[in-house]
């Protein structure tokens, strides 16, 4: 299965099936994309992370992604600078690719019950992929 492909399905059964938040599942699927063992207690960290618990502030897909970065680099033996470095980085290629790091600007609508549902999918299937091409053009460092 090509990654674009397991990144839509996983995305899609994590929303759907689980109701995962999406920095869960950001994690889940780089943690599969990139056989790195994620023990149950950084999920139940990440549970409040989807804009700091509905408040709209940063995003939980960024912030999933950074703390894969942390896990991805420790688990290699990476440098904390480096993984410091590529936190900063890959923040402002975020910025840059989705126009903001806040979650109240990337999902103007909020948090109501009367949102359609998933309504981030598209965005998280797309940060996904991002966070993904990313962490392969940095993997020589990070292996």
């Amino acid at each position: 299965m090509m990654k674009a492909e397991l990144i839509e399905r996983r995305v899609e059964a994590y929303f759907r099936d689980d109701d995962e938040t999406c920095a869960v599942t950001i994690l889940k699927i780089l943690s599969e994309l990139f056989e790195t063992h994620l023990d149950g207690q950084v999920f139940a960290a990440a549970t409040g992370m989807h804009g700091a618990g509905e408040y709209g502030a940063q995003c939980g897909l960024l912030e999933g992604m950074l703390m894969f970065l942390g896990i991805y680099g420790h688990t290699n033996g990476i440098p904390e600078e480096y993984i410091i470095q590529s936190c900063r980085e890959y923040a402002g290629l975020f910025d840059k690719e989705f126009g903001s790091l806040l979650c109240s600007v990337l999902r103007p609508e909020g948090f109501a019950a009367d949102n359609p549902p998933h309504i981030c999918e598209p965005l998280t299937k797309r940060a996904v992929l991002h966070a993904a091409e990313y962490l392969e053009s940095v993997r020589d460092v990070f292996v």
